[in-house]
């Protein structure tokens, strides 16, 4: 950001909160002004010496502080910032912001204020899925506050993985600076494009309580709506059935569906667009006549029949339309051997721009896990890279599709 900010940041009581001490030296070294509030549980895991060396102002602590209310301090510091962030966001301190809660200095401050509010949550993974967090969560952003987060990973408790982590600093600073930006402002190489993104795996009806599926955890696609936003573009993301959050990123439609017939209708929906992304795995085949009781056991044993009819095919589909087919359509090849054969022919048969081919097998531990390693197909021939994130495989795919608009633009003047 080019000018100074005034930032209020609120530390809840988790383990994360040591990486407010690193936001806020971050957040200084770009000229910003940042003031800290810290709850009571808070303190439990930094101390306000070392958050006061490191904003060089006073931190504030007590709703009933003499000095402070005397000039009501929290309606103050509620009014004097230009941005809010809760870090990291504690369920029971979500839930006493959805309640719209005033107990404390930092909920007080927060029902008090009128500016940005930006929430980083960071809890254990059953906390963050649990019906009541999920409620108060959709609560709070119907109410207009911003979420980034959380990230998916280890968690503290040894043993402990799934969605619950706070979210990065990196990727704190950038959802600070998005959320700062001026309306209307160009963010980033995608600004005013639009990118539709598919994720995570199809469920096909057998009955009303079995399915056909497979282990996609829609982690890849999920990162790549994440990117896109960063960059600037308006993403719609068309998602199967996961157990992650949705992106939080500014920006980021998300469009839930559930087979791949409601896959196809919400991705033709979302068109136009000037880059449609299919990370999807999306599931061959589907029940014929899906049956509308639980399928029993028969007397005679055996198992049932299952008649199956083939899925309509979403990145052929779109690929090879003649009106609003997107400037770059990129497939993914998921495979579990002859990755590259079958890449190559999956480019040639669907008509996609490229194609991001990567071995799923079980060894490789990419379906479900946080790193991948791809190879990109295009009609210029194969690029490797090597294993990295699936947050950097995201980030490097929509900084080259990025590069690829700009360029046909620059052809076209």
């Amino acid at each position: 950001m080019s000018s100074t900010k005034r930032i209020l940041l609120i530390i809840g009581g988790g383990i994360a909160a040591y990486k407010c001490l690193d936001l806020i030296r971050r957040l200084r070294e770009r000229g910003h002004h940042v003031r800290v509030v810290m709850t009571k549980a808070a303190h439990q895991f930094v101390t306000t010496l070392s958050v006061a060396a490191l904003t060089n102002e006073r931190v504030f602590t007590d709703l009933f502080d003499l000095d402070d209310e005397r000039e009501i301090g929290h309606i103050r510091l509620a009014r004097d910032a230009d941005l809010i962030i809760v870090a990291p966001a504690t369920a029971d301190l979500i839930a006493r912001m959805a309640g719209g809660h005033a107990d404390d200095l930092a909920t007080a401050v927060l029902l008090a204020t009128d500016k940005t509010v930006l929430v980083a949550p960071a809890m254990n993974p059953r906390m963050w899925v649990n019906p009541a967090t999920r409620r108060n969560v959709v609560q709070l952003q119907l109410d207009g506050i911003r979420f980034i987060g959380p990230a998916h990973g280890e968690m503290a408790e040894r043993g402990e993985s799934g969605p619950g982590r706070l979210v990065e600093v990196p990727d704190l600073i950038a959802a600070i600076e998005t959320a700062m930006a001026p309306l209307g402002a160009e963010q980033g190489p995608l600004a005013g494009r639009h990118v539709v993104i598919t994720s995570g795996p199809t469920h096909e009806p057998i009955d009303p309580v079995r399915y056909l599926a497979n282990r996609s955890s829609g982690k890849q696609g999920h990162e790549l709506a994440v990117a896109a936003a960063r960059l600037g573009a308006r993403v719609t993301l068309v998602t199967g059935p996961v157990s992650l959050a949705d992106p939080s990123s500014i920006g980021v439609r998300v469009v839930r569906v559930v087979t791949a017939a409601e896959m196809l209708e919400a991705v033709k929906a979302a068109l136009p667009a000037d880059i449609a992304i299919f990370a999807a795995a999306v599931a061959d085949w589907r029940v014929t006549a899906p049956n509308a009781s639980k399928i029993k056991k028969s007397s005679a044993g055996g198992p049932p029949a299952l008649t199956l009819t083939e899925n309509p095919d979403i990145l052929k589909t779109i690929a090879q339309l003649t009106k609003n087919r997107p400037p770059i359509v990129i497939g993914f090849a998921a495979e579990t051997q002859d990755v590259l054969a079958y890449a190559k022919k999956k480019l040639k048969s669907k008509g996609a721009d490229w194609i991001v081919a990567n071995d799923v097998s079980p060894a490789s531990g990419v379906m479900g896990g946080d790193r991948n390693t791809v190879h990109v197909l295009t009609s210029g021939g194969v690029e490797s890279w090597p294993e990295m994130s699936k947050t950097d495989v995201a980030r490097k795919i929509l900084e080259r599709a990025a590069e690829q608009l700009i360029a046909r633009r620059a052809a076209a003047e």
